[in-house]
């Protein structure tokens, strides 16, 4: 298809004065509104740096110094929402976080810059992973030989005490049901973790949960998804990095 024949690409703006669907988004052959969902991975931690395995069996650790710098360049990428960066998309009204330390601090300082109260849901937490929390990759191997790869690449088994990769899966699927039954032509803002994140995209676009784990979402990064009611969902953004950004 030709980019002159986009059905309805390139439109006038609408009547809340968006910009028009730019080319290249998701093809629609209707004016349904979605509801979008901007996914922000928290800042940096100690567990980060040391690549354990930090779920939500535990609320810490907080973020670092790195990480409070990162959270404050995702404040301003997301701020750029809807105004001079993905102008078809409204500017953000709401704001959900984890319940993790890390999340609440980064949603913090989201909020803070947008102007806006936080909403706590434990539905869009870190993946549980049980007895290996705080493990690394190493010490995990070491301990249950043969089975972090299949947990990330198989998707169904789970650690034990904790969540497989389809367990996570089921849990975004709910969360992200919830907000496009809220509403739609608005978009929230959910601070979250990797694992969860990757589901939550990964549900999205429909993809078999044993390819989730390909995604790259690093430490405060942005991802967008626009949820329609018919399904025919759009992946907007990818794991952008929020460093460097300013207002």
């Amino acid at each position: 298809m030709s980019d002159a024949a986009e059905p309805l690409e390139t439109n006038a703006a609408d009547p809340a004065g968006r910009a028009p669907r730019p080319s290249g988004a998701g093809v629609r052959f209707d004016e349904e509104q979605p509801v979008t969902v901007v996914l922000v991975r928290h800042g940096q931690t100690t567990m980060t740096v040391s690549r354990g395995y930090s779920g939500s069996g535990e609320p810490g650790p907080p973020l670092d110094e790195t990480g409070l710098r990162q959270a404050r360049d995702a404040a301003n990428l997301v701020d750029r929402v809807g105004r001079d960066l993905w102008g078809d998309i409204p500017y953000p009204s709401e704001i959900i976080v984890s319940p993790m330390v890390r999340t609440q601090q980064t949603g913090a300082i989201i909020a803070e810059r947008l102007g806006l109260p936080i909403r706590t849901d434990a539905t869009f937490q870190e993946a549980n992973f049980g007895e290996w929390q705080g493990l690394t990759a190493e010490q995990i191997e070491e301990r249950w030989p043969g089975q972090l790869e299949p947990w990330h690449t198989k998707a169904d088994l789970r650690p034990p005490g904790g969540e497989s990769i389809e367990d996570v899966g089921r849990r975004l699927q709910r969360g992200l049901d919830g907000l496009l039954a809220e509403g739609v032509d608005r978009t929230v803002v959910v601070v979250s973790h990797a694992v969860s994140i990757r589901a939550a995209l990964g549900v999205t676009m429909g993809a078999q949960p044993s390819s989730w784990s390909q995604l790259r979402v690093a430490p405060a990064s942005v991802s967008i998804v626009r949820l329609f009611a018919d399904r025919r969902d759009e992946i907007a953004v990818v794991g952008v990095p929020s460093e460097g950004w300013s207002s």
